[in-house]
């Protein structure tokens, strides 16, 4: 599984903010009815172009083969209480039989082939659960990878949303200095009024 690497900014991801004011604060000639049709050009289309979200846990077990359920199956039933339980059960009755019973022993003490299955048992059990080990950590292994893809494309999300803001604080500021254009209009009409009435 490959890294995810960062998208760069497409053309449409870019903030264009569009200037309608001279550097001395003048407003430049332009019709104040258009305002919405000017940002309406420079808004902001995201496009979610990142891969869909995997689910790790299915795709890993899909690429199992027979031999790694095998194993999982055989360190998940050893790792169980019942298989303790049912161990100690077998092992208890065949002390006991070839202590007390009345029928020929078998296994008599030091239970030599008692001993010896146990000895099977460990030496087959071992390397199984390793392997099931193993296949585990590979998985935590695609697991941590998967963790940081989501992290990328969540930061790129992150980023996006942080660029829209953006623009909705230019459009905030773009509208706030029409307004204060219109106020600056709307004083001088006012303040030529009243001259020509005083005059008059």
């Amino acid at each position: 599984m490959g890294l995810a690497k960062p998208k760069q900014l497409e053309d449409h991801d870019q903030i264009r903010v569009p200037h309608n004011y001279s550097s001395d604060g003048e407003r430049d000639e332009m019709n104040t009815g258009d305002i919405a049709i000017k940002w309406e050009s420079a808004r902001i289309r995201h496009k979610h172009d990142h891969a869909p979200v995997k689910d790790v846990n299915r795709e890993h077990d899909r690429s199992l083969t027979a031999g790694e359920r095998t194993a999982d199956l055989v360190a998940e039933t050893i790792g169980s209480w019942w298989f303790i339980i049912i161990q100690s059960i077998i092992l208890g009755a065949w002390i006991i039989l070839n202590v007390v019973a009345y029928i020929q022993h078998w296994d008599p003490y030091p239970f030599i082939l008692l001993n010896l299955a146990l000895s099977f048992q460990a030496a087959y059990a071992a390397p199984i659960i390793m392997m099931s080990q193993n296949r585990q950590a590979d998985k935590d292994r695609l697991m941590a990878q998967h963790d940081y893809e989501i992290n990328l494309k969540a930061e790129h999300e992150v980023k996006s949303i942080m660029r829209h803001l953006e623009q909705q604080d230019e459009i905030m500021i773009d509208i706030l200095r029409r307004l204060e254009a219109q106020h600056r209009v709307l004083l001088d009409r006012m303040a030529v009024t009243a001259q020509g009435s005083d005059a008059s």
